[in-house]
């Protein structure tokens, strides 16, 4: 580097000079909401369902209250947005989400309980779209490194998959060892604890990137019926996934998967969650449409259907499993976690190719709020399935049906241009 360049960049801001380190510090909120805030819950399920003699569709239902935090969340965080700044609302958010997890510890209750995934949903929401903002400005000034980047952000919640597989069973087994009634609470805590430090992590780069630019008319807005089919899409996707997130550690479980088998599932999954960032970056970048969305559906559909027909011709499923099925399930678990957040990135990638950057925050609120629907829809109709005939295995297979109908969806959205 010529001396003169290194002078100037030096006086640049840091967003400018370290991307990548900016977006490393903002990935650090999807670790937060989503990995542990939402997928965590996962891993606590089934101890939790069987400590407190839950339903499925009672165990279901506690995702869909966090969903339903969500969407309260997404109906609002426009409004905040524009009130304050993405930035503001992205770590406070975060201080407040961390609070509520960590109540998640103290109750037994399934009302208590609820009221707190609840909350911590609508936090979370704040943390997830106040980042996407974020993400979204900082592609906007780094457009040839503008996919890796926005893969960067999302890929942050593989890190907060990974956290929780270990620390939870390790905090549970503690709790044991101390007598606690209900072990678990003890995870609860911990997975605050690191909540905690990734806010911290996600301090700085957050108050770094400059605001989006208020959007001052709404003569400009962009009828939501141009993208419908990309917003049905991720509707579907919302549905489809939720139930996979949800119930695959129950499912697994019933099996025979157990101990370090189960946490390296879940351990893979969050690595392929992180590699995603690499993985679609060039797909984020290219296709402008509904077309990245659509593979990332099919394929996620597909891994839905390969531990449902483990389950379902399992002839004796209490055993435990042979390596070609764990295989298969590990499969599952990869092509699953490739496409998680990814899928994520393709709406806000969306919504940069094909709004004006004064319809940015509008456009990603509806794509969130219409998303935290189908999440609400989700955990509660695939316990439910789960409840009758079939198990686990059939909700299951009605994820992946769901999750391929959002494929086609996606496919039929083609980039907005001014005739469309």
């Amino acid at each position: 580097m010529h001396p003169t360049e290194h002078t100037n960049s030096s006086a640049q801001p840091f967003y400018l000079v370290y991307p990548i380190l900016t977006a490393l510090g903002l990935s650090m909120g999807p670790a937060l909401s989503i990995g542990m805030g939402r997928f965590s819950y996962a891993l606590f399920l089934p101890m939790m369902r069987e400590d407190l003699h839950w339903s499925y569709f009672l165990a279901g239902a506690m995702n869909t209250g966090n969903a339903i935090g969500y969407l309260i969340g997404a109906l609002s965080m426009a409004w905040l947005i524009r009130r304050f700044s993405a930035a503001q609302v992205f770590v406070a958010g975060g201080l407040i989400g961390n609070l509520f997890m960590a109540f998640s510890g103290f109750f037994t209750d399934p009302v208590a309980f609820f009221i707190c995934r609840l909350l911590t949903g609508v936090a979370n929401t704040y943390v997830f779209a106040g980042g996407s903002v974020l993400a979204a400005q900082l592609t906007n000034m780094h457009p040839n490194r503008a996919g890796w980047l926005m893969g960067i952000y999302y890929g942050g919640g593989g890190l907060g998959i990974i956290i929780p597989s270990f620390l939870v069973p390790e905090m549970v087994l503690t709790g044991q060892d101390l007598g606690w009634l209900h072990p678990w609470q003890l995870a609860w805590y911990a997975i605050a604890a690191a909540s905690c430090a990734c806010l911290l992590l996600m301090w700085f780069p957050a108050h770094n990137i400059p605001a989006v630019t208020p959007r001052k008319t709404h003569a400009d807005k962009t009828s939501v019926r141009r993208y419908a089919r990309m917003v049905s899409a991720y509707v579907m996707f919302g549905m489809g996934y939720i139930g996979y997130m949800t119930f695959v550690i129950a499912l697994l479980m019933q099996l025979g998967m157990t101990g370090m088998r189960l946490n390296i599932f879940y351990a893979l999954l969050g690595l392929a969650v992180i590699a995603s960032s690499r993985i679609w970056a060039g797909a984020l970048d290219r296709y402008k449409g509904g077309e990245t969305l659509g593979i990332i559906n099919m394929l996620m559909g597909l891994a839905c259907l390969i531990p449902a027909l483990i389950a379902m011709f399992s002839r004796q499923p209490d055993n435990e499993l042979g390596w070609l099925s764990v295989s298969a399930i590990y499969m599952s678990g990869i092509i699953f976690g490739s496409g998680l957040l990814t899928a994520v990135a393709t709406t806000t990638v969306f919504v940069r190719h094909n709004l004006p950057q004064s319809q940015w925050v509008a456009g990603i609120a509806v794509f969130t709020s219409l998303f935290a629907v189908g999440q609400v829809v989700g955990p509660t109709l695939i316990g439910w399935v789960s409840d009758g005939r079939g198990g686990l295995a059939r909700g299951f297979v009605i994820s992946a049906g769901i999750l391929l109908l959002g494929s086609i969806l996606a496919w039929l959205q083609k980039p907005l241009t001014p005739d469309t």
